[in-house]
């Protein structure tokens, strides 16, 4: 995998250390309770933290890993940096129970490794985490974070998932790096960067991995799930099937129904958050 050279990501951990002020907005922000008025005040002053970042990025510790967050142009790091408690907590708590030693956990859409580290994290070195990105520059920041957690057990690959292999179009979101997508060249919207990218169904990433089980599997593709799960669930040995799915329900984006096919698979619909479901396979 060929990484551009980039000082964001080549210069020592620590080189990208917060100034006093904005370190004492990342601790207030981190302390920020539930409530509505909370909330506000936390977003508040994150946005004003940025602004004074004007595009660095910032080390920190946080998830129990070290991280690079680049918080101007990512949500996810965004959220990631200034409020850790908000990153999908109930998600977080849901997973936790199945990240014993050596799991096998398959992260599509894995951005800058939110979910994927801290999987590694609470897991150990006997694990195997799988974490797939098709965005350039933000899985060359996956890469980066890895790297700076000696003894993460996570790979990272550079390639899109979807129903066929070959190339597809990648739709750059400029303002949202994390909220870019897969789309065929036809349906794609009017402006944007767009690139080639690789492209491999999930039957054949996990064969190439050698994987002979999937403990934990979270599929976050803006929209393109159904494109992601559907071939996979008809065509995967059922031994192969995750016995936990962690799934970003943008149903009305999908062309396939999702739901009625994990339901003839033997999942359940175990809990529903505001980003996801998770569904069991007992």
């Amino acid at each position: 995998m060929q990484i551009t050279p980039n000082v964001r990501h080549v210069s020592a951990f620590g080189a990208f250390a917060p100034s006093r002020l904005v370190a004492r907005v990342i601790e207030r922000t981190r302390r920020s309770g539930g409530s509505w008025a909370s909330m506000r005040v936390a977003f508040m002053l994150r946005q004003w933290a940025i602004g004074r970042l004007k595009g660095r990025p910032i080390d920190t510790e946080v998830l129990g890993v070290r991280m690079r967050l680049a918080p101007h142009n990512n949500v996810c790091e965004k959220r990631i940096l200034f409020t850790p408690q908000y990153f999908d907590p109930a998600e977080r708590a849901f997973i936790a129970p199945y990240l014993g030693e050596g799991v096998v956990f398959v992260d599509i859409g894995a951005n800058v490794g939110g979910y994927a580290l801290w999987a590694a994290g609470l897991a150990g070195s006997g694990s195997n985490i799988v974490a797939v990105e098709p965005e350039p520059e933000v899985f060359g920041r996956l890469c980066f974070n890895i790297g700076i957690n000696a003894g993460a057990s996570v790979k990272a690959i550079n390639t899109a998932v979807a129903d066929m292999n070959g190339r597809l179009t990648l739709f750059i979101d400029r303002r949202n790096r994390g909220g870019t997508s897969v789309r065929i060249a036809k349906d794609a919207p009017d402006g944007g960067e767009r690139i080639d990218v690789p492209a491999t169904t999930l039957l054949d990433l996990v064969s190439t991995e050698k994987l002979e089980r999937i403990d934990v599997l979270k599929v976050d593709v803006e929209g393109t799930e159904d494109m992601v799960l559907v071939p996979f669930l008809r065509d995967a040995a059922p031994g192969l099937l995750p016995r936990l799915l962690v799934l970003n329900h943008l149903r009305s984006q999908w062309a396939e129904d999702l739901p009625s096919l994990l339901e003839d698979k033997g999942y359940r619909l175990a809990t529903t958050t505001p980003a996801n479901d998770l569904y069991v396979r007992d």
